[in-house]
């Protein structure tokens, strides 16, 4: 579950739609080839830290910092299944708008009390891997199986099941 406390109210979801962006050979990345931005630079840092960035010019999005420093990877949250009191999360934009994030968390490290992940010990579903969404005109990383899904109605792309993998 992810969870965000803000001024002492919990807000929480359960993780069910992420993708993974593995750094400079991946076309997809923010870090291809490399770049390193003041933008990107919390990518570049130590793993377990939030990576917030601005996108379409409306959309917060909220990625997880998963690698040793120095090499920028990340997984990028798509949809939660919302906790009591939370908004709709199946998208990437409606997660950060639902928990309260923004630029702010950008570079803040993933424990309490801010801004973490707990496993709540639910029952497990299987995972399945697809291809990312809005990845079009990066080659062969546009069908590389790096979205990971569990079956629920709160993804913000169903799963089209000629295109899975079940893990």
């Amino acid at each position: 579950m992810l969870v965000r406390e803000i001024d002492g109210e919990v807000r929480w979801g359960r993780l069910v739609e992420v993708e993974a962006y593995l750094g400079p050979d991946d076309l997809a990345a923010h870090s291809k080839g490399g770049r390193r931005t003041a933008r990107t630079e919390v990518m570049f840092g130590a793993p377990g830290h939030a990576y917030v960035y601005f996108t379409y010019g409306m959309h917060w999005c909220l990625n997880f910092v998963t690698r040793e420093a120095g090499v920028p990877q990340a997984v990028l949250v798509r949809a939660l299944e919302p906790g009591p009191g939370v908004g709709r999360c199946a998208g990437p934009g409606l997660v950060t708008r639902a928990l309260g994030i923004d630029r702010a968390l950008n570079g803040a490290a993933l424990r309490p009390p801010d801004l973490y992940v707990v496993d709540d010990g639910a029952s497990r579903r299987r995972v399945f891997v697809t291809p990312r969404i809005g990845v079009q005109g990066t080659g062969r990383w546009e069908n590389r199986l790096l979205r990971y899904v569990v079956d629920s109605p709160a993804l913000s792309r169903p799963v089209r099941r000629k295109r899975v993998r079940a893990l």
